[in-house]
């Protein structure tokens, strides 16, 4: 995923009002769900997500194969 695109559309996802959960899918076949937006931190096409425990889940627009908005589509 380019940089450009990676920062946009999490930025886009993040700002949601309502927030609205989101899927983070790794090329690795790996998933997590972004589930509070001030618990994510993105610059210049890296992200550090901390997960329910303050887990701690670095990822970058190299590893992403999709972000996952909705049921209904996914923004890539």
């Amino acid at each position: 995923m380019l940089v450009e695109n990676f920062d946009n559309v999490i930025k886009a996802l993040k700002a949601r009002k309502p927030f609205q959960p989101f899927t983070v899918e790794l090329v690795s076949g790996g998933r997590f769900e972004v589930d509070f937006p001030d618990a994510l931190a993105i610059r210049e096409g890296v992200a550090v997500f901390f997960a329910p425990g303050n887990v701690p889940i670095f990822f970058d627009h190299e590893s992403v194969s999709q972000l996952i908005g909705d049921q209904n589509r996914s923004s890539t």
